[in-house]
This record gives C-alpha cells, structure tokens and sequence, in this order.
C-alpha cells in the first residue's frame, strides 16, 4: 500500500485562486481593496526571503501590500509607533510583524500591541483565547492550512482520534485547538511523552510539528491515517555533493508513506499553504472590518 500525495502547492493554488476572486468581488460590489502591512527588522536572510514571497502573492491576489523594513537597531518604541500607525490606517487590514525579531525586541509585546482584529498571523493573546474558546478569532496560518488540507482530503473530521506532536504557540496548541472544534479526540504528545510511538499509532490523523528531523519513523504510522508534516528542516545531503543539504520534515517520508493513507511531503506540503492562508485571513479580516459576509472555506 503507499500513501495519496497531498499536494500542498496545488491545494495554495486553488485557495490563492478562491481569495482572488472574493477579492475581485470586494473592488467591483464594495469598493474596497484588501490591504497587508508586512514589518521586517533587520537583515535576517531567510526572513527577507518570506517578506519578498509574502509581498508578491499579496499583489498577485490583487491586494495592496505594504512593506516596511527597519535597521536593525531600530528602538522597541519607534517600532511600536509604526505598528500603532498601521493599526490606525483603515486601508491597512492585516498587520504582520516578521519573527524573529533582533535580540533586543521583546517579541510578545509587540505581537501584543497589533490591534487584534488585523493580527493576521493570529499570535495575539485575544486571539489564542478566542480560538481556546470556540469564537470568532484570527487562526494561526500554518494550522488553519492544515485544517483546510484535512477537511478536503477526509471530509469530516468528527469522531477522528487526531494527535499532535509539538506543543509550540505556533502551531501545536492552536492545531490543537482547530481539531477540537471540529470535533476530533485530540492528544497533544511531545518529546517527554512516554513511549511517543504507542501514541502515534493511535492516531488517525497525526500531525508532526517537532522540528527534529525524520524524527517519527514509519512504524509509528497506524495503517491508513493521514500524516501532516509541518516540519521543515535543512540536513546535510552528501550525495549530492560536497557540502550540498536537502529539506526533510518531521517524519520520516519513504517508511510513513509505505503505511499512510495520505501524507504532505517536505518540501510541498504544509510549507505553501501557509502563505495562502495568510491571504485568505487578510481578505476575512477586511470583510469583518466592513460588515461584509465573510469568504465561505477560507476559515476554521
């Protein structure tokens, strides 16, 4: 038996293509152009490298995006006075700040000073309560596109026995939270949990958040679940030549997909669905802001 390939950057297509066309709709029947703040500080490689994406899907869906890269050394209190100014612009309805932020930024309090309802990242402690109760809230990009690839595989998702490997803010507790409300049995395991590979086994649907790379073989994978690999991690690869590495995720891909019935592969799975997400949470944030109907498929 080998696993369905889930196909994370056709799945982003088709979404990208859906919040295109809400937002084609927004500009002819409202007059109104969803708009996406993206704030960078200082020289971070890979973080540019995300900005730069984040700023030409945003463009490509038709939205007006926003960048703002500051030094740096740019002071906590400069910073928060642009975010203060964004949250204040009504043609801004997504603020973003990218992570990770230099040393001597406290992340927390300027995640916690974006007003709440353009928090499109969904960090924000109104946020995380929100989702942790069961209303309306900003839902993390990465667990949100998780959700949406577990719904359009499997339909419904009710009465599933779901585990999560990996208890971090970012994607653990809210993947967490995200399959409760779709009426899973959810189990959040991690590396102290005992005999991790009995609880694995259990799950029907096993979403890997670690951050180790291969860490979850393919004898932890119960016959026929669906296996989500959030895990994007950079290993030596020899055989491709000298000091040449490859992207590998949390699971170990060739021995699960032996015994999945679906898997996400590293790169291409979970990786472009986030972005995607992070359009579709824009596109609701700006409908919410106007007292429009939100875009049906594109939230929790």
């Amino acid at each position: 038996m080998s696993a369905t390939i889930i196909d994370g950057k056709a799945f982003a297509a088709k979404v990208r293509e859906q919040v295109a066309g809400h937002v084609q709709r927004l500009k002819d029947e409202n007059g109104l152009t969803p708009g996406l703040a993206v704030v960078l500080v200082g020289e971070d490689p890979a973080s540019q490298v995300y900005v730069k994406s984040k700023g030409k899907q945003t463009t490509e869906v038709g939205m007006n995006s926003f960048e703002h890269k500051l030094p740096a050394d740019t002071s906590e209190a400069d910073l928060l006075a642009l975010i203060d100014q964004l949250n204040k612009d009504a043609s801004v309805h997504g603020i973003l700040v990218q992570l990770p932020l230099p040393g001597h930024l406290n992340s927390d309090l300027v995640i916690n000073s974006i007003d709440p309802a353009k928090d499109v990242d969904g960090f924000h402690i109104s946020n995380v309560g929100l989702l942790g109760t069961g209303q309306k809230s900003m839902v993390p990009c990465t667990p949100l596109g998780c959700l949406m690839m577990l719904r359009d595989h499997l339909g419904s998702l009710s009465g599933l026995n779901a585990v999560v490997v990996g208890r971090s803010n970012i994607v653990g507790k809210p993947m967490a939270q995200l399959l409760l409300g779709d009426s899973c049995t959810v189990t959040i395991a991690h590396s102290r949990t005992k005999d991790l590979g009995a609880v694995c086994r259990q799950a029907d649907i096993l979403v890997a958040a670690v951050g180790r790379p291969e860490m979850i073989p393919g004898d932890w994978v119960k016959p026929g679940a669906t296996v989500i690999d959030v895990g994007i991690n950079r290993i030596d690869a020899p055989e491709k030549g000298e000091g040449k590495t490859r992207l590998v995720g949390d699971v170990h891909f060739d021995s699960a997909a032996a015994v999945a019935g679906a898997i996400t592969p590293v790169p291409g799975g979970v990786g472009p669905m986030t972005i995607a997400c992070l359009l579709a949470n824009t596109l609701t944030a700006a409908c919410r802001a106007n007292g429009l109907a939100e875009p049906q498929g594109l939230t929790a």
